[in-house]
């Protein structure tokens, strides 16, 4: 019941997080073209830096809808402990798509705007304020929408788990920064006409997005190579074992998120000495199924029993030199 319960909610969560990503691709597709726009017509590096920027969420919010629709996926004989690990792997792709095609456009429109200097007439500032006050609008509106979501599914503890959800906070609150540091850019270089406010504007927006599409990838790497489950996770589980009265001591406990509502548990454990082969099987069946009813999540669990007096007499002194005589 329990496992039913939760696949469930995961279903629902995902269903909202796909309406999220859905809003936030629809508003970057809308705000690419118009400051794509703006940005010719006004020959403003800050807005054009912006454009880029928008063009490389849009194409990461596809990315995550892919991550949505893979990740879900049944184990299978190629992948036996499933797919969930596809998520982390599509919000890598974002993080690369971050940082070049909006972290190096960004830079690059700064360093030709302060090489080559840019013109602009009135008109060309007006509509680049207005462009940009609308999509300050739209991606507050996106924001607003990721945010809501992770307070319905726990705050920052519950909610930002999910490697999409994520990513889409991290999209849109960069943009709102970016889009107020071109905005202050482009005010600065009508006031004074000098185009180092709206170049140091464009290099400020590429810097952003460098360091998040760093704290992405970072993210994804470290689940992509195999991170533990939570640390209080992993406490709760290895008090769980050594409260059993068979077991003697817990050796050893790993654990691996291989999804966003899955985890691996291996142990090493010793038991009490005097119980026979069948009840040895007995124990490791109720342990498993004891952990598997208090963590749903831990749906792959691997039990290494041993015998304390056993090991302890194949590890002795004695028997370590009869070994190395032979």
């Amino acid at each position: 019941m329990s496992g039913t319960s939760t696949e469930n909610s995961a279903t629902k969560a995902d269903r909202r997080t796909r309406v999220t990503v859905l809003v936030a691709l629809l508003a970057n597709l809308v705000i690419a073209v118009a400051k794509a726009v703006g940005g010719l017509i006004a020959h403003s590096p800050a807005l054009l830096s912006e454009a880029a920027h928008s063009v490389a969420d849009s194409l990461n919010e596809v990315f995550l809808l892919a991550a949505l629709r893979r990740s879900r996926r049944p184990a299978d004989r190629r992948h036996p402990f499933g797919y969930g690990k596809e998520r982390y792997f599509w919000s890598l792709l974002a993080a690369v798509g971050i940082f070049v095609m909006g972290g190096c456009f960004s830079f690059f429109q700064g360093f030709e705007a302060l090489r080559g200097g840019a013109e602009e007439e009135l008109s060309g500032y007006v509509a680049g304020l207005i462009v940009l006050g609308v999509a300050l609008l739209a991606e507050g509106a996106s924001l607003v929408r990721a945010l809501y979501q992770v307070h319905r599914q726990g705050g920052t503890g519950g909610g930002l788990r999910d490697p999409a959800l994520r990513t889409v906070i991290a999209e849109d609150g960069t943009a709102v920064l970016g889009v107020t540091l071109a905005m202050a850019g482009m005010a600065l270089h009508m006031i004074t006409g000098e185009v180092v406010w709206e170049a140091s504007a464009s290099l400020a927006i590429g810097a952003l997005l460098v360091f998040v599409a760093y704290r992405l990838g970072r993210d994804a790497r470290d689940q992509l190579i195999g991170a533990a489950a939570d640390p209080r996770t992993s406490d709760r589980i290895r008090s769980l074992l050594a409260a059993q009265p068979e077991i003697d001591s817990v050796e050893a406990l790993f654990t691996m998120q291989t999804g966003l509502e899955s985890c691996l548990v291996a142990a090493r454990v010793d038991l009490m000495p005097g119980l026979d082969s069948e009840r040895v099987e007995e124990v490791a069946v109720r342990i498993k199924r004891s952990v598997a009813a208090t963590f749903p999540e831990t749906d792959q669990i691997f039990l290494d029993i041993t015998d304390r007096p056993a090991r302890e007499a194949r590890e002795s002194p004695a028997a370590t030199g009869e070994r190395g005589g032979a």
